[in-house]
């Protein structure tokens, strides 16, 4: 069996991602481990399973959301509060026991309900529009925030006290507290009389078994009992463990590597070995280390400073080919990421565009960023346009200029019609990776100057087979072929003429960049997985 780890938690507290469905998304849900489980579920292969280690009550809508609804897991949180429900459920708040009297109030956002003309309680709903939090008020303050499962019960109930949250208590299916996590200092206490959880042993029924202490010093030392309880009951001298590096899940690496096979996946910067020398050690030991690119392959083995031979980078991205739709816009837009570029390169760059722009009038920059600060998008075209005028350019051509209604139509006839400057700028905000994937079909080619180009946006250009310009050369393109290694910003100007005023050399860049997506598809990302396990199994 192969067993996920996912590092699918808020912020490094042991806690879902979930959201309410109003609420702008400020980060993306995608990640290494749920491209390896899309990639295995969509394939048929049915020996993995995913261990789940956060308190996640509304995983099965997770689940939905990427497409895997049926995959198998393991909740250790579901172990700790001894629920085997598996299904979600349909519920109403209506059903909820409401004292007389309350009125329900409903915005455009979330239903209020209100007792005595006052404030009793805010009820949340998720993007699937099940309810997943009830906050209880009192004296205008928060007192008691109800976190509800998918599955039809309240999973968990935060305690406050003049505004401030001092403790959460874990409940069981039946409403029966189970544990409490203190706010200020992290203690957990087992409720005396309910200090069992459940042990699933294969297809056996499960069985009881107490917990070794009734306080511990945090939540992770609950989690690290019952993790391990569960292992133990299934363990197979065959089975491998692929672990997200976190530090969340830095205590299960440490028990698992030497004595289990255990591969450890590496995503982006979500653990940096610089900030944590001491783990050097720890993953050396890997049986396997699997990494998102080449790039993040290089940054450990040049911070491990030693021989790393284990080691392959497999995509958490497959291309599948979906030429969009940029050749048949007459608009040529440019996509320029400028996430985490320096002050100095993001002004450069601005003006080389704003250079290019007069000798094409088709061409138009789209702004690329990640971020969903609300007002970002003002605040970004605000600064390009002082860039660009401070530089000798119309401002005109990022903000339009605004115009006065009340001007006399006589006034308008005297003078003489000013001439119209159409923006050439604009701002694409995306998070998740629906709304990116949506971004580049209409997209013409990209413009990344960061130092690492964005492995997504790659991926998904030689998807959409659009040339790509950028600092170097990268395993989704190949110089000179579909896209340019430009050093230089100055050179940007002509780069961008290669490709946007002549449909030959964009073709060109079309057909290799339909070559290069044949290596990253989902069969042969398969087979690289297929490759390790081989190894592992061979050990």
């Amino acid at each position: 069996m192969l067993y996920f780890i996912p590092a699918w938690y808020q912020q490094n507290k042991w806690k879902e991602l979930e959201q309410s469905w109003h609420t702008r998304r400020m980060h993306t849900e995608f990640d290494d481990t749920v491209k390896q489980v899309q990639m295995f579920h969509r394939s048929g292969k049915s020996d993995f399973k995913i261990l789940l280690l956060s308190h996640t009550p509304n995983f099965r809508h997770f689940l939905h959301r990427q497409g895997v609804f049926h995959a198998k897991y393991w909740s250790v949180f579901d172990a700790i509060q001894e629920v085997e429900r598996k299904k979600a459920v349909v519920f109403s708040f209506h059903n909820l026991d409401w004292p007389k009297g309350i009125e329900f109030v409903y915005t455009p956002f979330v239903v209020v309900g209100y007792l005595n003309n006052q404030k009793y309680a805010q009820i949340e709903f998720g993007e699937a529009g099940n309810p997943i939090e009830v906050a209880m008020y009192r004296d205008g303050q928060v007192s008691r925030r109800n976190i509800y499962d998918d599955r039809g019960f309240v999973s968990a109930t935060e305690v406050y006290q003049d505004g401030q949250m001092v403790f959460t208590d874990y409940l069981t299916e039946k409403g029966t507290a189970k544990l409490r996590e203190y706010a200020d200092t992290g203690r957990v206490e087992i409720n005396p009389a309910s200090n069992t959880f459940l042990v699933f042993e294969g297809e056996k029924e499960a069985e009881t078994r107490a917990f070794s202490s009734l306080t511990y010093d945090n939540l992770g030392e609950v989690i690290r009992e019952v993790l391990f309880s569960h292992l133990l009951a299934n363990d197979d001298p065959d089975d491998i463990f692929c672990i997200a590096v976190n530090e969340n899940n830095m205590f299960a690496t440490k028990e698992f590597l030497g004595r289990k096979k255990c591969i450890l996946s590496f995503y982006g910067d979500r653990y940096r070995i610089k900030d944590h020398l001491d783990a050097k050690d720890l993953v050396a030991k890997a049986s396997y280390i699997i990494t998102d690119s080449e790039a993040t392959t290089r940054y450990l083995k040049r911070e491990m400073e030693q021989e790393i031979e284990n080691i392959i980078d497999i995509s958490p991205y497959d291309s599948r080919m979906d030429f969009g739709i940029s050749g048949e816009l007459t608009v040529q837009k440019i996509l320029v990421p400028i996430d985490g570029l320096p002050e100095d390169r993001f002004k450069e760059l601005m003006i080389q565009l704003a250079t290019y722009l007069p000798q094409n009038e088709n061409a138009m920059v789209h702004i690329f960023t990640r971020n969903a600060e609300y007002n970002l998008p003002d605040r970004l075209l605000e600064k390009i346009a002082e860039i660009l005028e401070e530089a000798g350019f119309d401002r005109r051509i990022v903000i339009p200029e605004e115009v006065d209604d009340d001007t006399a139509e006589n006034d308008l006839d005297d003078e003489e019609e000013e001439e119209e400057i159409p923006v050439r700028f604009f701002i694409e905000q995306c998070v998740d990776e629906l709304s990116v994937s949506k971004c580049i079909r209409e997209q013409r080619i990209m413009v990344d100057m960061r130092h690492n180009p964005d492995l997504y946006l790659q991926i998904n250009c030689i998807s959409t087979a659009i040339p790509q310009i950028i600092r170097r050369e990268t395993q989704y393109m190949q110089n000179m072929y579909n896209g340019f290694v430009v050093k230089e910003f100055d050179q940007i100007p002509a780069a961008l003429e290669y490709f946007l005023d002549s449909l030959a050399n964009w073709n060109q860049a079309k057909v290799y960049s339909y070559d290069i997506a044949q290596k990253f598809t989902t069969r042969k990302l398969l087979e690289k997985w297929k490759d390790v396990r081989a190894v592992l199994d061979s050990q």
